[in-house]
């Protein structure tokens, strides 16, 4: 029998992400739920003891000898986050993390982000790919499939605080799942981020008929139906994440938390539910970083994984996201009950939205076909 050793891949760059439609937002929500329903039935791996770590970060010392060295500035990172991914995907990859918050004064992301798209039997790779729009578009996906088993069905008032990347993705995943939204409320640091999120929301949304831009956290919550934060800020000081205090939310409200967050004492009773996008995730970074976890993993469910520690949370009140979405767990139950989800993000979803941006454009024939070898060397 002859042996077929070649093996080609195609690389798509960021145009070529966007042709093949990683930015269709409503696709990638429907295919954020349905890897959601593959993680309640286990049918995922990623890295780690419990296979659900969210990846291996290079750290930096304070001080070093060495002068070139980088330093452990705000957002630097330095980040693999392979995973696989059964069911009608059947694929595994990784995604290389690079960030420094610095890359905003030379006019580039504050992250740099690169997917590798690997066959599961060989490990030969498939695709090679741009991958600041498929993260930035699996994590707003997220909060789309949140709001919707989560948020009213009637929701029309969205509270945003941070108009950056993580916020439009976000505002155009409950555009996909809440059609009667028509008023926001944004807080943001500076006007240039502002304008242009405003733009965006006038040129993508025009049903959106109110835009409201406001200076206080209290005025992003109240009488919202949704609330989201999506801001960016340093660790290490809980006192300066963002607040939610519970005189301020809305019976009924939908609290979609990405990025910095913490809640007052109110806001963590028992009444308030806690969804969490996976819960072994929050198990996995609570076994990796210092007590307590919050300080080290600024997302809110790092929170919960250290009320569980203090003993003034079990484990079962926290719900996961995709036992909701499998319909073993009851999303939501009546129009006043609060509820918040804690969104981590995991390379589970990078390689899910890959899989699919992968398969459309071998069909459109998208894409520059690169050759690996047609015989390899050393075997």
């Amino acid at each position: 029998m002859s042996e077929n050793t070649k093996i080609d891949f195609i690389y798509l760059s960021e145009p070529d992400m966007i042709k093949a439609g990683v930015m269709n937002m409503a696709k990638c929500v429907d295919t954020m739920e349905s890897m959601f329903t593959l993680l309640h039935q286990g049918d995922y791996r990623m890295a780690g003891p419990n296979s659900d770590s969210h990846g291996a970060m290079i750290t930096f010392p304070e001080e070093s000898p060495f002068p070139t060295m980088p330093k452990p500035t705000a957002d630097r990172r330095l980040m693999a986050m392979p995973a696989y991914l059964g069911g009608e995907f059947q694929t595994c990859g990784v995604k290389w993390y690079g960030s420094n918050i610095a890359n905003r004064e030379k006019g580039l992301p504050r992250s740099i982000l690169m997917f590798i798209l690997n066959d599961i039997d060989t490990g030969a790779p498939m695709a090679y790919m741009s991958a600041n729009l498929l993260s930035a578009y699996r994590t707003g996906a997220v909060p789309g499939v949140g709001a919707r088993h989560l948020a009213r069905k009637d929701s029309k008032t969205v509270g945003l605080l941070g108009p950056g990347v993580m916020g439009k993705t976000s505002i155009a995943a409950f555009m996909a799942t809440c059609p009667d939204i028509d008023t926001i409320k944004v807080k943001g640091r500076g006007q240039k981020s502002l304008d242009s999120f405003i733009t965006w929301i006038k040129e993508t949304y025009p049903q959106i008929t109110t835009i409201t831009v406001v200076d206080s956290l209290e005025d992003v919550v109240r009488d919202s139906d949704i609330v989201t934060y999506c801001n960016s800020n340093e660790t290490g000081d809980i006192s300066s994440y963002p607040e939610v205090k519970r005189e301020w939310v809305k019976p009924g409200c939908f609290l979609s938390m990405p990025a910095y967050c913490r809640l007052d004492d109110a806001m963590e009773q028992n009444d308030v539910r806690k969804v969490l996008d996976n819960t072994g995730l929050y198990q996995a970074w609570f076994e990796e970083v210092p007590k307590p976890a919050h300080q080290y993993i600024p997302i809110i469910g790092a929170r919960f994984m250290d009320m569980v520690n203090e003993g003034k949370l079990s484990l079962d009140q926290l719900e996961d996201l995709g036992a909701i979405t499998a319909g073993a767990t009851p999303g939501r139950t009546n129009d006043e009950e609060i509820i918040i989800l804690s969104v981590g993000g995991m390379p589970v979803e990078d390689v899910a939205w890959a899989t699919v941006i992968y398969r459309s454009a071998i069909e459109q024939g998208i894409g520059v076909k690169l050759n690996l070898w047609d015989t390899p060397e050393l075997r």
